[in-house]
């Protein structure tokens, strides 16, 4: 009786064994092939998979390409579709899968990044050109996300505000940068597509630039934060929107709602609540594309608050609504300020195939006209992070000095 009931036993321990691996087996064929993407390779290609029976077409759109450009996929006979990129410069990019004409993540990549209401994978191409981004075994700043009080907007809002190694211990004051973002982007943009903290946290560890306290800001007046949270139904009358039928009178309040607000809000906080330097001599502030235009507003109608300044891809331009910010605000401040500003560093980055280059070759002439001494760093490709990563990295080092 006792040897039946082991053999009972043994028989149905090894059938629930064998129902097991059967029911793994079943479950590793519904999940298909298991595969790498993204594949980095030792020439700096990169091989991209997706696992798709019934796709009609899978492309590859990435930061690397020109505008429109995708990369063709081809399905094997185990239904992983597979494409290999040209090699790659050392860098960060962003891409996505078009499954059957959709946008989608790629599943096999859990590194990911939010551009505005855009969601992308990213890879990271190795090499001496990437490295200044990357994170490194030094010490690490902290990235604090502050709400303040926005009379001047009457919102509540959020901004993110990096403080160097050893801020908390220390009973130093640091100077400040004030770090604006472009269009679709938020308080959030600089840090995760920028990475502007590891960019300060290598440059502070290497001595190549002082440790500094970094203001990121949400450069969008109608909104409390980024758009993950929101608190409130966002003011469209704040929003800006070219080739809308709104009056001149309206662009020109959306536009001038946020420079007013940092200046008479964000800056008063910061220096309030923060170990900062409070003078002309230890306040920066620099931006891309729409936050450049915004840095010219902010610095050119308060010359007396900020001695560095840096213009990221962007110019004095003439399109709408562009046109009305500069015959309005922009050549008249320049045309007034200029001769009486006492900047220490005026840069300027735009890369050779960027859309706004024209505009910025205008603001260099407005800049030499009244012989005004500036920086201009031109560099390959266009309107991207890569660019926007590497004038941060050489402008952050000219600071404070």
């Amino acid at each position: 009786m006792k040897t039946k009931s082991i053999k009972t036993i043994f028989i149905t321990l090894l059938g629930a064994f064998l129902v097991t691996i059967i029911s793994a087996q079943e479950i590793q064929r519904n999940r298909g092939p298991q595969v790498v993407s993204p594949e980095i390779t030792i020439d700096n290609s990169v091989t991209f998979r997706l696992y798709s029976e019934d796709a009609k077409s899978v492309r590859v759109n990435g930061s690397w390409m020109n505008m429109g450009e995708t990369l063709e996929m081809k399905k094997g006979d185990d239904g992983v579709w597979t494409a290999t990129s040209a090699m790659l410069e050392p860098s960060m990019y962003h891409y996505n899968f078009i499954l059957d004409g959709v946008n989608i993540l790629d599943p096999k990549n859990p590194q990911a990044m939010r551009d505005g209401t855009r969601y992308a994978n990213t890879l990271i191409i190795p090499g001496e050109a990437s490295e200044y981004f990357q994170v490194k075994n030094v010490p690490h700043g902290s990235i604090n996300k502050v709400w303040y009080n926005s009379p001047s907007l009457d919102l509540t809002r959020r901004m993110y505000v990096y403080t160097p190694p050893g801020y908390e211990d220390s009973m130093e004051k640091f100077p400040v940068l004030y770090l604006l973002h472009g269009g679709g982007g938020d308080e959030d943009a600089w840090t995760s597509l920028g990475r502007a903290n590891y960019i300060l946290d290598n440059l502070i560890a290497e001595g190549k630039a002082k440790a500094m306290i970094v203001v990121m800001t949400n450069g969008n007046a109608n909104q409390t934060a980024s758009i993950t949270d929101w608190s409130k139904e966002p003011d469209a009358s704040l929003s800006v929107e070219p080739g809308s039928n709104r009056s001149e009178k309206e662009i020109m309040d959306g536009i001038t709602a946020f420079p007013n607000s940092l200046v008479k809000d964000v800056i008063p906080y910061i220096e309030k609540h923060f170990k900062v330097k409070a003078d002309s001599e230890n306040r920066a502030i620099a931006g891309l594309s729409m936050g450049c235009m915004q840095t010219q507003i902010i610095a050119m109608t308060n010359p007396e608050l900020f001695q560095y300044v840096g213009c990221f891809s962007l110019g004095i331009h003439f399109n709408d609504p562009f046109g009305i910010i500069s015959n309005n605000i922009l050549i008249p401040a320049y045309d007034k300020n200029l001769g009486t500003m006492k900047n220490k560093v005026f840069y300027v980055g735009c890369g050779k195939d960027d859309f706004v280059y024209e505009g910025v070759q205008t603001l260099r002439k407005k800049l030499d006209e009244h012989n005004f001494n500036y920086i201009y760093k031109e560099t390959d490709g266009g309107h991207t992070w890569a660019n926007w990563r590497d004038y941060l990295a050489d402008f952050t080092p000219r600071l404070f000095k």
